[in-house]
Order: C-alpha cells, then structure tokens, then sequence
C-alpha cells in the first residue's frame, strides 16, 4: 500500500515535471548528492599510481564518488580466469578504496550482470551461461540458478575490497534480448525476472542496486515489480530524454534515479573527439536532471563501445576477442572534466564559450582571440567516415577531401597557437589532431583505391603519399604522453591496433606486379 502511495505520488510529480515545468524552474534546485565520474577499465587499463592521480584530481573538484568498472582488472578469488594479465592486486584494490575514502570519495564497483559480459562468457568455464555460443555479450536469463551463482560469487568478492553501500549491476544494451523474436510483452518480463533475481541477489548482501535505465524504459512493464531499493541511473548522451521510452514511466516509478551524460562516447573513436557534442551534452542534460529532481549525476567515460569483434580459429573455438572501437585515451580530456565539475557547481547551464575562454586563458595564457581559434579548430567538421562516405547527418554533403582539408587547417591552427605553460597537457590536442589527418589520410588513399579508374598506375603515387604519413612517428609520441599513466604493452597495442589500417594498404600498394 505504501509503495503505491509512492508511486502515485511521483506519478503526479513527473507529470508536473516533464508536462509542466517552464523553461526556468522556481523549484529548489537538487544538488546531487552523488556528484561522480566513471572509470572504465575494459582496455586503456591505467596504473595504479595513476588511479590513485585521478582521484585526487578529481576530489579537489568536488567529486565524491567513482563508478568503477573495473571488468577484467579485478583480482577475482574464486573466478581468477576471469582476471586478465593487467589485473591489479587484492591489496592495489583495497588501498586505493580506502586512499578515495580519505579523499571522500565513495567507490562503487560497476559488475556487469546481463549483457557486456564477454570477458566472462569467453571463458569455457562459463559456456553453459551464454545466450549465445558464438555471441558472447550476453548470459542467458533462463538459467538463473547458474547465474545467481556466478554473480553472488562476484558481488561477494567485490564486498570484500570496497566499502560502499552500492553495487551497480549494469543492465544496459542487451542486444541478443533485443533482437529475439518474442514479443515485447515477453522481452519485458524477462528482463524484469532476471534483473530482479540479480537486485534481490544485491540487497541480501546489504547494499543498494544500481540499473542502467535504458532497458527499463523500453520495457516499462518490468518497472511495477522490481524492489523498490533500485537506483535507476539514466544516461544520456545528447539526445531526446524519450529516446528508450516514454521518460514518465521512470519518473512515475518512485524509484531513485541518478544521471550520466558522457565525455567519451559514440561516435568517438581513435580518429575523433566530439568535442562540441559532448559540450552540448553536459550543458543541457546537468540542468535537466536537476529539475528532474536526479539524487546523483555521474560523467561516463568509455574507452571503447563494448562491441567486440570476436576472431575464431574454427566453427566453436575463439582465440581472440579484440574491441571494436577504440577511443583516445581518459589523460587527455581535462577540458571535459572540469567542464562537467564547473556545471556540477553552477545552478545555469554551462556557457560553453565563456568556459573555453576561462580554461584557456589559466591553463595556457591564451588571449581571447586565441581561446576562439581553438575552439574552432577542436570542433572544425567533426564527422566519421563511413563506409567510404563523410557522415554530415542532416547538414551539407561534404567529400573526403574536403574533410581531410579541414583535418589539417585545424591542425596547423593547434600547432600555431604556442601555449605559454601546461605544454604537456596542451600535447593531447596536438597529438589528437595529427591522428585525425593520418587517419583520413588513409580513408582517402582506400577511397582513391575503390574509384571505377582506379588502376595500378595510380598505385605509384598513393604509395607515396602513404609513406609520408610515417605512423612510427605518431607511435612514439603516443607512447611518451601516455607512458605514465598505463602499461606499455597497452600503448603497444594500441599503436598496433591504430595501424592496421595502414599497413593492409601499404602492402597491397607494393604490390604493383
């Protein structure tokens, strides 16, 4: 009876909320209890020394919690396949839990529970879980006493290194769940079974579950019967708050309900930062969830977009299972931190313009005029290349050429304005820049190679131009500005990872027989 009151309750708050509210509320404005930042871990696996230099970096601006995902990095007891070669220490996990709690940082661990679970699943040990024997994102829902299992494991050992009165239990983008055949009624009572097996699993070990919101909304059946200790953490990335589903029935469900806008995010990659996207999106979303009444708001930073590319060597046995997208790495977006910081500390919407100019002008002792040549170079045609294609969206066609003209124009612009301290961080955007044009370098060269006059007389001097690009050059920088922050054989990979692209074509370039 009291949670019906509730419900009934937030249902006549939400439509006043999301029906109602004018533009500028009167309403007394949420502080965010839970103000946090997002650490993934799935590849880019840092230090613990530089773990531990986040933390403080981020404590001095008012940030008091860390979702921590840390995925393959954790040092499981019972499930030690599970730990990759980059795995921390029982004690680095412990230590550096209770170095936040002297900060006042709370650390909250992010076990995925549903779907992104390839880490796990890839293991044979875990094979009678999987949804799917060749897709492994996902374990199968339907066997639930195998999956309780696993999970009390894991939430257990996760209890035992941290102290916070959370556990976030993911729930987001169950892509096989998706894509079945079954009705929308089905998908949503499924969905709601399991992730209340996995809640009910949580709160009987003490602590307080936390969802991704995306799947509850496009199943809102699934919300009625889901314990009212769910903390619902909703993310978005820039677009309408309907995007999953009506946003009434969360706002109906009188659960708690955090926020996450993001500042590594689709459609970044190695070859692309949205800078103005990301901007955008903490400047509209921070205000919106507060008149929204959101207990916390927490940044999400993605190494990569949890979509893997799994490389078997026959029909059932894969040997390797590499991510898909790959994003610079978190050591250079302080821009975007302390964007998000400033817009945690200011009840208006972030002025993006009068921000960029202040940063700059602390940070590297940029003039006015310098601070908006920046700006425009940061921003300047922020488009993927698709499929040969430059993806403008809704805006004016644009060529290939015209993208890679643009790449270097905004790239002699960074190198022309000299900063006049904080040279190393000032190095990220350089860096970024000149893997910009060295990416659509490529895509230009495989887009000549794929013309209808395309002949092998052509090779000559697209060979040329891709021996000018020199990628070991990009490698070595890559590796100094990140080397004390991650492993070196990450930064190996990486560099290898970014040149696969290069190398293919080089090869058949020199192949002019």
């Amino acid at each position: 009876m009291i949670k019906r009151y509730r419900q009934i309750m937030f249902s006549l708050l939400a439509v006043f909320l999301v029906a109602a509210l004018p533009a500028k509320s009167t309403l007394p404005l949420n502080e965010f209890r839970v103000r946090g930042f997002h650490v993934d871990l799935r590849i880019q696996v840092m230090t613990m020394s530089e773990l531990r230099r986040l933390a403080k970096q981020l404590s001095s601006q008012g940030i008091n919690t860390l979702l921590m995902e840390w995925e393959a990095s954790y040092p499981f007891e019972k499930h030690r396949v599970i730990s990759s070669r980059y795995a921390y220490t029982r004690e680095e996990i412990k230590d550096f839990v209770a170095y936040c709690s002297s900060l006042g940082i709370d650390v909250i661990p992010l076990q995925q529970s549903f779907g992104h679970v390839e880490y796990i699943l890839k293991h044979h040990r875990y094979k009678n879980l999987r949804q799917d024997q060749k897709d492994f994102s996902q374990v199968n829902p339907g066997k639930e006493d195998l999956c309780k299992a696993l999970f009390s494991d894991l939430f257990t050992d996760l209890i035992s290194t941290h102290t916070s009165p959370y556990i976030h239990i993911g729930g987001d983008e169950t892509y096989l769940l998706d894509r079945s055949a079954l009705s929308k009624e089905e998908k949503g009572k499924i969905y709601g079974n399991y992730i209340k097996m996995i809640a009910d699993l949580v709160i009987s070990l003490g602590k307080k579950p936390v969802v991704w919101a995306d799947i509850a909304l496009k199943y809102p059946d699934a919300l009625k019967d889901l314990p009212e200790e769910i903390i619902f953490h909703d993310w978005n990335y820039g677009w309408d708050m309907s995007r999953f589903g009506d946003h009434k029935n969360l706002m109906a469900s009188g659960h708690e309900i955090w926020g996450s806008p993001a500042y590594r995010s689709s459609p970044d990659n190695y070859f692309l930062t949205s800078w103005k996207t990301h901007f955008n999106n903490i400047r509209d979303f921070v205000p919106k969830s507060r008149e929204l009444g959101y207990q916390g708001m927490i940044i999400t930073s993605w190494s990569t977009s949890g979509v893997y590319s799994q490389v078997f060597e026959s029909a059932t046995e894969m040997v390797d299972i590499p991510a898909q997208r790959r994003v610079y790495p978190q050591t250079g977006f302080n821009l975007l931190m302390e964007a998000f910081t400033e817009s945690l500390n200011n009840t208006e919407p972030l002025d993006i313009a009068g921000f960029v100019a202040r940063y700059t002008r602390e940070k590297y002792g940029f003039s006015t005029v310098q601070s908006q040549q920046f700006w425009q170079a940061l921003t300047t045609t922020p488009y993927e290349v698709q499929r040969g294609q430059v993806a403008t969206g809704n805006k004016p066609p644009l060529t290939l050429k015209n993208l890679l003209d643009s790449s270097v124009t905004a790239g002699r612009t960074l190198y022309g304005l000299t900063p006049g301290k904080n040279r190393a961080e000032y190095e990220h955007y350089l860096l970024m820049a000149d893997i910009r044009t060295y990416y659509l370098t490529l895509m230009w060269i495989e887009n000549e190679m794929n013309r209808d006059d395309y002949a092998l007389s052509k090779a000559h001097e697209l060979l040329s131009v891709l021996k000018g690009l020199n990628p070991g050059q990009i490698d070595s920088r890559f590796i100094r500005v990140h080397q004390h922050a991650y492993h070196p054989s990450e930064l190996e990979l990486e560099n290898r990872m970014r040149n696969l692209r290069y190398h293919t074509l080089k090869e058949i370039l020199e192949n002019r027989k």
